[in-house]
């Protein structure tokens, strides 16, 4: 048959889609949206973001970086759709949201090898209905967590992400808060950051209401485990008073056009849209109970007034123990003809679960042409993804992992530690493009 059905029109079902289809293979891709919505989901497209609006960083040098690079290289969709809506970050990709979902939903059901069909999916595809790609995220309802779970013969995993809230940009108080990224690395016109200054004084005042604020409880058979990439602000405080200085709010990099000096602490803000009427708090995802969020950020001088568009929140997400359940292509060792993508593999990130989604729509093209395509080397960054979901980390339990120099072979030890990015970029580069030229399945 050749079909593949792609469960989740997310980043990595809705990256999958499209390298299948880009190679002539007709796509069933089932959406549960708008038929039901997860707990953080409100918009019914395709590629809809839940979490920040930033795709991280554009320096082709560093480990995003190169992973958008490669991606680029492979056509990819999700990386095509950050580019087109890309909002002013300095240093990072940042998106409109809106315009970065209705990019994907409008190239996807515009494309007619892709029929898009909207209902929850509760059960797994069997074998006879040919090949299968899952790519339900973070979210993946119970009914498909539980056939899953029964498939593969564990019980679930899962962990915790959190949201940072978006404030109305006419709410912000310009006044205090000033235009800047750190080391003046944003665009050359203004800075692509709002900072709002705290002195030690209201840093140690906000510190304390963080610490006593209420929180919004776990359900009794929750268990929450946060990754450490994502931590919420009042955990990451839980472990000093010094920690949020020294984390989300450091102000290095940074001064206040009023004093003239670096302040003691500094919440910064990134905008959410081209047109620049909301902003996030970079950093500030969390679980506190919606009005002490609205009692504590009105702490922050600039925000004493500021409109919140969306509260932050936590929400549920799901992955499995990948390098003992997947096989090289992704495929599930328990039921070979479903492939895995996203963020359920055990990757974080916007960009990392994409290019994992653009990797199993590449495996499911080649298996259907009847030709193998090994995974790409470990020196580029969609390999070192790859092998991670393979190997993990031989010193602790598999864990979710954001795309970093250490998932990468180490340079040689003549190599001088302010040259390893360089030298991981461009072997990188070189790795991929002789996987490209000698794999028996054509990529492009």
């Amino acid at each position: 048959m050749n079909r593949v059905t792609v469960i989740g029109g997310g980043l990595a079902g809705s990256e999958a889609a499209w390298q299948l289809a880009r190679r002539g293979v007709a796509v069933r891709l089932i959406e549960q949206k708008p038929v039901r919505f997860s707990p953080a989901h409100q918009s019914p497209g395709l590629g809809e973001l839940v979490c920040s609006n930033s795709l991280k960083s554009k320096d082709p040098e560093s480990m995003p970086g190169l992973l958008k690079d490669e991606m680029r290289r492979l056509g990819s969709l999700i990386i095509a759709a950050a580019d087109e809506s890309a909002v002013a970050a300095g240093q990072a990709l940042a998106v409109d949201r809106d315009r970065f979902s209705a990019f994907i939903t409008d190239r996807l059901t515009a494309q007619p090898q892709v029929a898009v069909e909207r209902a929850e999916a509760a059960a797994l595809p069997q074998e006879s209905e040919g090949l299968a790609i899952i790519a339900t995220g973070p979210l993946t309802s119970d009914a498909l967590a539980r056939a899953l779970a029964e498939r593969i013969g564990e019980t679930r995993l899962y962990f915790y992400d959190s949201i940072a809230p978006i404030v109305d940009a006419g709410s912000i108080n310009r006044d205090i808060a000033f235009t800047a990224s750190r080391y003046d690395k944003g665009s050359e016109e203004q800075g692509d950051y709002l900072n709002c200054p705290l002195s030690r004084e209201e840093y140690e005042a906000f510190v304390r209401e963080l610490l006593a604020a209420r929180k919004v409880t776990p359900r009794e058979f929750e268990d929450a485990k946060y990754f450490e990439g994502c931590l919420p602000i009042e955990v990451m405080a839980e472990r000093g008073e010094r920690t949020l200085a020294f984390g989300p709010m450091k102000p290095v990099g940074l001064i206040d056009p009023r004093t003239g000096r670096r302040p003691h602490a500094v919440v910064q803000l990134r905008r959410e849209n081209r047109e620049g009427t909301s902003f996030n708090l970079v950093g500030f995802q969390t679980r506190l109970a919606w009005p002490e969020q609205s009692r504590i950020f009105r702490m922050v001088p600039g925000l004493e007034n500021a409109e919140f568009l969306r509260f932050g929140s936590i929400h549920r997400n799901t992955y499995l123990d990948s390098p003992r359940l997947l096989g090289p292509t992704l495929e599930l060792k328990a039921a070979p003809w479903i492939r895995l993508a996203g963020q359920i593999t055990g990757v974080e990130g916007y960009t990392e679960s994409s290019a994992i989604g653009l990797l199993a729509g590449l495996f499911a093209a080649a298996r259907l042409s009847g030709k193998n395509l090994p995974p790409p080397p470990p020196e580029t960054a969609l390999g070192a993804l790859c092998r991670y979901l393979r190997e993990g980390a031989s010193n602790r339990p598999f864990d979710p992992m954001n795309i970093h120099a250490g998932l990468f072979p180490a340079p040689p030890a003549d190599i001088h530690k302010s040259e390893r990015k360089s030298f991981i970029a461009r072997r990188a580069r070189e790795s991929l493009e002789e996987w490209l030229q000698t794999s028996p399945f054509p990529v492009m």
